[in-house]
């Protein structure tokens, strides 16, 4: 059975940077896909970044392309994402997951993600 724990969110300035961090427990993750998804208030979940299996491709939304970078550590069973010249379009709830995600007892399973805030 899978766990995803995010951290690494807070409140930042336009422009800022941050990085977060998820470990992932149970079996599968070094076969997946992983994610980084986030929903902003009002609407809904999107994925931004994606990385394979083995960590060699990745791919970006347009909203996080040329900002943020997705990387992996099979080995630690992490996946990170690193995030510069954020702005307040970026402020929401961010989550990890496999892509797609994965299903526990018939549903999709998240965890409870972490709140990133841009604001001045």
């Amino acid at each position: 059975q899978v766990h995803l724990v995010e951290s690494g969110g807070g409140l930042v300035q336009p422009g800022g940077s941050l990085r977060l961090s998820c470990a992932a427990s149970g079996s599968g993750f070094r076969t997946r896909y992983m994610g980084w998804y986030r929903q902003a208030p009002g609407k809904q979940r999107e994925l931004v970044a994606r990385i394979s299996s083995g960590g060699v491709y990745t791919y970006y939304a347009d909203s996080a392309r040329g900002r943020f970078t997705i990387s992996r550590d099979n080995a630690k069973k992490a996946v990170d994402l690193q995030m510069n010249s954020l702005n307040p379009e970026d402020t929401a709830a961010y989550y990890c997951n496999s892509v797609p995600p994965w299903v526990a007892d018939g549903v999709d399973y998240w965890g409870v993600g972490t709140l990133v805030t841009v604001s001045s």
